[in-house]
């Protein structure tokens, strides 16, 4: 039995909300494999999920509906809520009012898992949490758990996720519902979204790399001045604390995330070392680029678990861009001439 799961032995059913997308799809894995009954639900339909684990029931709902949410619960005992209309940064900048309808995913789980007598709820917040103004320079030294407040969240997708964080402390506190809430930082790895508008930095640098070293272009488009920093990362570490936090005593949110910043210059950097090319940058500043310094202070997650997110950056690229490689090959039997991008 993995070891972050041993503390979950008396808990054999569970649901996973956004089971279809990049991490919900790997969450449900490690729990399925550790012999728990669980319960995959997402909006997309069955072959649009990136995941599709054999003896997981699938359920296509939507849980912005309160009659959905019930359907979902009805009959387990955990659930992790993962669902949420989101994506980069360039999809969160332009989609500002559909982030913020996620709140009613978040809500009515919340009411079904109250009155359905769910023993453990887990929310997936997200680092957009934090103010602003202490995202300004790009030698960032960590965001404490602590510096949501005074409130100045990214607008639209962060704001959804701090009301949220509230709402799962309120049914804690008045209805004795056990929430636990983490902040992600910029979550990748293989099977995720490489593509069309709503992937992260890593997978769409994997991605314009890899057109330059399977096509020979010479250029690569960085949104923003390259500067600003950012930590990543990888998705096993994510799938591990999830379910330590999940099982801890940690009442208040908490970061998880990756200590190692980087320049989003570096990250162009990594990538091109691994594929052995060195392309021509163009900084396109009027792209969305988010703030301009962010990094997870982890002093708490390692009081509290004795454990943090470690898996090198170049560790996780290789491997991330070894399936976006392999994914961009076979979409046209090997050929790459024949590959074709969706990008928004």
């Amino acid at each position: 039995m993995n070891a972050s799961m041993k503390g979950h032995r008396s808990m054999k059913k569970v649901v996973v909300a956004g089971a279809g997308g990049f991490i919900g799809g790997h969450l449900t894995r490690a729990l399925h494999e550790t012999g728990y009954t669980v319960r995959a639900v997402d909006i997309k339909p069955l072959t649009k999920w990136y995941q599709i684990i054999p003896g997981v029931e699938n359920f296509v709902l939507d849980l912005k509906k309160k009659e959905d949410c019930y359907k979902a619960l009805n009959g387990y005992e955990e659930v992790f809520n993962l669902a949420a209309d989101m994506g980069g940064m360039g999809f969160i900048e332009t989609h500002k009012a559909d982030c913020m309808l996620s709140v009613l995913i978040n809500t009515h789980l919340l009411m079904a898992a109250r009155e359905l007598g769910i023993r453990r709820y887990f929310y997936a917040s997200s680092a957009c949490v934090y103010n602003g103004e202490k995202q300004t320079d790009p030698n960032n030294p960590g965001l404490k758990e602590s510096d949501a407040y005074p409130a100045l969240a990214e607008d639209g997708y962060g704001w959804e996720k701090l009301f949220s964080e509230r709402m799962c402390r309120h049914f804690r506190e008045d209805f004795g519902l056990v929430t636990r809430v983490a902040r992600f930082h910029n979550v990748y790895g293989p099977l995720g979204t490489y593509d069309g508008g709503r992937e992260k930095a890593p997978a769409a640098i994997c991605r314009k790399v890899i057109e330059g070293e399977l096509f020979g272009n010479k250029d690569i488009v960085i949104w923003g001045d390259g500067n600003q920093t950012r930590s990543f990362m990888f998705i096993d570490d994510c799938v591990k604390g999830i379910l330590d936090i999940m099982d801890s005593n940690i009442d208040e949110p908490i970061n998880l995330g990756s200590a190692e910043m980087v320049s989003i210059n570096q990250l162009v950097d990594y990538v091109e070392e691994i594929a052995g090319v060195k392309l021509n940058r163009i900084y396109d500043l009027r792209a969305p680029k988010g703030v301009r310094g962010r990094n997870s202070d982890n002093t708490f997650i390692l009081k509290s678990l004795g454990w943090e997110p470690s898996i090198p950056l170049k560790v996780g690229l290789l491997k991330t861009y070894a399936w976006i490689k392999s994914e961009i090959l076979d979409q046209r039997g090997k050929d790459p001439r024949k590959v074709v991008f969706n990008e928004l």
